[in-house]
This record gives C-alpha cells, sequence and structure tokens, in this order.
C-alpha cells in the first residue's frame, strides 16, 4: 500500500511539510529541551519517545487523513517546530472523542514571533477546505499563558477544566459559526 501523499501548506513566513527520516534529530532536540516540554508532558523526551512520536505523525496521515507537520521558516529552512491536528484517543473527562486534537509545538528561538498562531491558522483552514467546518479541540495545561493566547487567536474557547495524567488541564475548542 503506498504511503499518503502529506501536503504542504505555505504561509507567508513558513513551510508546513510531511515528517521525513531526516527531520528525526531536529525533531528530538525540540522534544528533549526542557523548556519546550516544561507545560506538555512536564519532562524532556527520551530517543525512543521521540522515535515512536514520528511514527505516529507519520501513522496518522495515513490511518487517519490528517496529522502532523513540521515547521520550517521559507526564508532560511530552519526547523522551527511541529504543527497539526491528532486523534490521542486521550483518557480524558469531558471526553472529546471524535473531535480532531489540534497542537503545536515550536523550538523556544521561535517563542514570540506570531508563527505558532500562523502555523495553526494555515492548519485550520486547510482542515476546514479538506473536511469542511467541524468541531476542533485542544488541550493546554493552565500555566501555559503563551498557548493559551495561541488558542485564542486562533479561535478556540475553553469549555471545561479537567485532570490529564494527573496534573490540571484547560479543555479548549473551536466550533463553527461560534463568536
Amino acid at each position: 500500500m503506498p504511503a499518503t501523499v502529506i501536503p504542504a501548506v505555505d504561509t507567508e513566513r513558513l513551510t508546513l511539510r510531511g515528517h521525513r527520516l531526516e527531520d528525526f534529530e531536529e525533531s528530538f532536540a525540540l522534544w528533549r529541551n526542557p523548556e519546550v516540554t516544561r507545560y506538555i508532558g512536564g519532562k524532556p523526551s527520551t530517543s525512543e519517545e521521540c522515535w515512536a512520536r514520528l511514527l505516529r505523525y507519520v501513522g496518522h496521515w495515513d490511518v487517519m487523513g490528517y496529522g502532523f507537520w513540521v515547521v520550517r521558516e521559507k526564508g532560511t529552512g530552519r526547523f522551527i517546530g511541529e504543527v497539526g491536528l491528532a486523534d490521542f484517543r486521550r483518557d480524558i473527562q469531558p471526553s472529546f472523542e471524535g473531535a480532531k486534537e489540534a497542537g503545536w509545538a515550536l523550538v523556544p528561538e521561535a517563542h514570540g514571533k506570531g508563527y505558532a498562531t500562523e502555523a495553526m491558522r494555515a492548519v485550520l483552514a486547510w482542515a476546514e477546505g479538506r473536511f469542511g467546518p467541524e468541531r476542533i479541540v485542544c488541550i493546554i495545561d493552565l500555566g501555559n499563558t503563551a498557548s493559551t493566547r495561541v488558542a485564542s487567536k486562533c479561535g478556540f474557547r475553553e469549555f471545561a477544566r479537567a485532570t490529564y495524567k494527573g496534573e490540571p488541564t484547560q479543555v479548549f475548542e473551536r466550533v463553527p459559526g461560534a463568536r
């Protein structure tokens, strides 16, 4: 069975494209950085965990028809992070089963430049073009004010508080037609 062709998405400053084997080291550097993982799991990832994440990202495209992209600066080609949509089947209440879950993680050097918002707006536009308007969710650690701002700029609104893996979490949703 041939692999799914992952679409490339361009924004003014960024290129989003599917993961490749040669992205592994840069992805690993992202996920082993304590500043990046502070609000995402709370601890740096191991090489084994990053390898499993990379395969999960690629597999999402084949199984679900959507997934995560590598984000690179257009001008430099520099790796700045990973963004996309997934179905992680999270064991969380309230359940958001059936909704796509948005996520983003950028290298610290890219923080505060509007890249996360720019990339996620492109992801959401791509998803709406591909699947039509639908509810999309995301979870954000209570202390992660930067990601809360990104979510708000992308049209997400908090609809619940939950505990995920023993940590308090905000649950956001983006509902078509809601303001």
